[in-house]
């Protein structure tokens, strides 16, 4: 069985606790094998007997410190410690106990964004208020839990959701409110998650291009003529340019198709008529 040092994947977090009211201190270890937690206060070793009233528990890995009434009395830096045989990791916090009260109040707010689908996307916000207020984020009204997909972290005054990669139906309105005995408050924003563009296709331009035959007709005798069809697109447009040395021909009619866009007619060649013999008559004989 492999050995793993503890290690807090959630720290304790400081908190102010309006006298007479509850104070809780929460983390969370991994270890293996499991760890041995235990509690300090100002440095002391912390028992129900060293504090009345707290109440101290452990449980799959969550490690839970509760003073249901606390007083001027439990102010002070709170620790736990978890121990096994492959090495130990502490995680410390403040409590400060006052008699004053103070309502919510955002000191940074959410702010709006665009961003691009599969990006990480993190909305924070700075909250004070005396007893320390309970934030939660909601999404179109609807509050969002903790989750793979969507994470609420806390270090201190600052609250942030974290979404681990943003699609789409993520965009919406989000809001988050804090709540303490002294009031409540909200904070609204708005996000927008693009999609990926499609890749514009290019234009491209089919030309269909038809060989022609022709026929000649009245070619003298002898002559041979050939003629060369070439198609040129310009501006979208189609011309023909034909460059030949014959005389006036019968229309072309169209053959088969093929795909080529250059064709060469030739006439066939005629033959010459047969060459004229001369023929030497005989000599006539000299008259005496």
């Amino acid at each position: 069985m492999s050995t793993q040092a503890p290690t807090f994947t959630q720290p304790l977090q400081s908190a102010v606790a309006l006298e007479g009211s509850a104070a809780a201190f929460e983390a969370q270890v991994s270890g293996s094998p499991v760890p041995e937690v235990s509690w300090f206060r100002d440095g002391q070793v912390l028992s129900a007997a060293a504090l009345p009233g707290i109440q101290i528990s452990f449980s799959d890995g969550r490690a839970v410190l509760r003073i249901p009434a606390v007083t001027a009395a439990h102010s002070g830096r709170f620790s736990v410690r978890a121990t096994n045989g492959a090495g130990q990791a502490t995680s410390t916090a403040e409590l400060l106990v006052t008699a004053e009260t103070a309502p919510p109040n955002f000191v940074q707010r959410l702010q709006s964004s665009t961003v691009r689908q599969g990006s990480q996307v993190k909305l924070d916000v700075r909250v004070s208020g005396i007893p320390s207020p309970v934030v939660k984020f909601y999404r179109e009204g609807a509050e969002i839990q903790s989750s793979a997909d969507f994470g609420i972290l806390q270090e201190g005054d600052l609250y942030s959701l974290l979404i681990a990669e943003a699609f789409p139906e993520d965009s919406g309105t989000y809001s988050v409110t804090a709540t303490n005995s002294s009031g409540r408050a909200t904070s609204t924003s708005e996000l927008l998650v693009q999609g990926e563009e499609a890749v514009p296709m290019k234009k491209t331009k089919t030309i269909v291009c038809t060989q022609m035959s022709s026929q000649m007709s009245k070619v003298d005798s002898g002559f041979q003529a050939s003629a060369v069809m070439e198609m040129h697109v310009e501006g979208g447009a189609m011309t023909q340019h034909l460059a030949h040395k014959t005389p006036p021909r019968v229309p072309p009619k169209p053959t088969s198709k093929s795909p080529s866009c250059v064709s060469k007619v030739a006439a066939g060649r005629q033959q010459s008529p047969s060459p004229v013999r001369h023929v030497k008559g005989p000599t006539p004989t000299p008259v005496r």
